[in-house]
């Protein structure tokens, strides 16, 4: 016989609290009439596809808008799934379909998580017709014995049918879990969302060591065409020098001005050379004070916000690059006449934003200065945004997670 003390200990289960049951109900209800659409929707568009696939392209793309429509479908059942359990749903991961025409509707049709969406919104209407019916008469079961619990609980002072709801509860409790789970199993795919992030992690350590390798080259060529030319001239000055100063000083004295001036541009262009090479001071003192000293060289009057913090050396020399490049870009071809640089730290997310007024027109294409800024920030998980409107500035955002 149960007692009060057992029915006390099952209230206080989170499958058998009030508020609980009121989630699966909210869930249970609408499952039907959205099962029925979805399969109705799915059934449709199989057998449409299927029977025009004579006319190639129309077939193909009925089946692409079907599987597009299955993934609508399932993303609002994982909100639903989430909300009912008060936890998210996942992980998922779909083919990304950059491509258009042909190849686009192509990859939807190879896509398996779509396909697995589709199967969903057909097995779930047999679940969700046995759910929902029982979810109506256990439902209708207890209201129409909520006078006989009143009563008992009037007479006996509690006792008789004041399990009754708590019965309901266990068995809207089950009801949901069943549908839950077969949600789960379909509309969830850890193992090719790891394998699909370890497939970006590649690509981005292929992004990395290719920017690397371009940076190395370009040092190595700017090397040789710039500074290396500036020193065997130097050297060559400094030999003619020291070959006149015994007999004609006053013959030496240019050539020495000019060997002066030509170590001058050598350092100027050792500078320029670096850049994109994390400096001491990054390693030394961190970020604030390697942006503040290239905020300093910036012929551009530059504004600096930066977070004081000590981050990791990968995120600070990431930032470091894009506050650079865009300084770079900034002084060389946006003729702006001022700059503002904002790194800030917001949770476990660097926001690193270069602002200037000048004439806009930035973009990332090869060539352009700003090329290879996407490559470095891939390989930290970092993300670049460039909104430059022709005669309205550019400002350059990027997003580095703090791992």
């Amino acid at each position: 016989m149960t007692t009060e003390q057992d029915l006390a200990t099952d209230a206080d289960r989170p499958g058998a609290s009030p508020r609980q049951t009121m989630r699966d109900l909210g869930y249970l209800l609408p499952g039907l009439p959205i099962a029925i659409a979805g399969f109705v929707a799915m059934i449709t568009g199989l057998v449409l596809g299927i029977g025009l696939a004579v006319l190639a392209f129309v077939g193909f793309a009925i089946l692409a808008g079907t599987l597009l429509l299955a993934r609508r479908f399932a993303a609002i059942e994982r909100k639903r799934v989430g909300w009912m359990e008060r936890r998210p749903i996942g992980p998922v991961y779909y083919t990304s379909t950059r491509r258009r025409g042909l190849s686009h509707v192509v990859e939807y049709l190879r896509d398996r998580q779509s396909w697995r969406d589709w199967g969903f919104c057909v097995l779930i209407l047999p679940v969700r017709v046995f759910t929902w019916s029982a979810t109506i008469v256990w439902l209708g079961f207890t209201i129409g014995m909520t006078p006989l619990i009143v009563l008992a609980w009037v007479i006996a002072g509690g006792g008789g049918f004041r399990g009754l709801p708590l019965l309901l509860a266990h068995v809207l409790r089950g009801l949901a879990t069943l549908e839950a789970s077969l949600a789960r199993g379909l509309l969830t795919n850890e193992t090719a969302t790891l394998r699909a992030r370890a497939e970006e992690l590649s690509r981005s350590r292929e992004a990395v060591v290719q920017a690397e390798a371009d940076t190395l080259r370009r040092v190595e060529r700017d090397i040789h065409d710039g500074p290396q030319q500036r020193l065997v001239r130097l050297t060559m000055d400094l030999e003619s020098a020291q070959r006149r100063f015994d007999d004609d000083p006053e013959a030496a004295r240019p050539l020495l001005e000019g060997a002066v001036t030509q170590t001058k541009e050598a350092l100027e262009e050792l500078r320029a050379v670096s850049r994109g090479i994390a400096p001491p001071i990054l390693t030394d003192r961190g970020l604030a004070a390697a942006l503040a000293a290239a905020g300093a060289r910036c012929p551009v009057p530059t504004t600096l916000d930066v977070v004081a913090d000590r981050l990791p050396a990968s995120i600070e020399n990431a930032a470091y690059f894009v506050v650079t490049e865009s300084l770079t870009n900034v002084a060389k071809h946006s003729g702006a006449s001022q700059c503002a640089v904002s790194v800030l730290r917001v949770g476990d997310t660097l926001h690193v934003q270069v602002t200037d007024d000048g004439r806009g027109g930035a973009h990332l294409g090869k060539g352009h200065g700003l090329a290879g800024l996407a490559d470095r920030l891939a390989g930290v998980d970092g993300r670049l945004d460039i909104a430059s409107p022709p005669g309205s500035g550019t400002t350059i955002s990027a997003e580095l997670p703090i791992l």
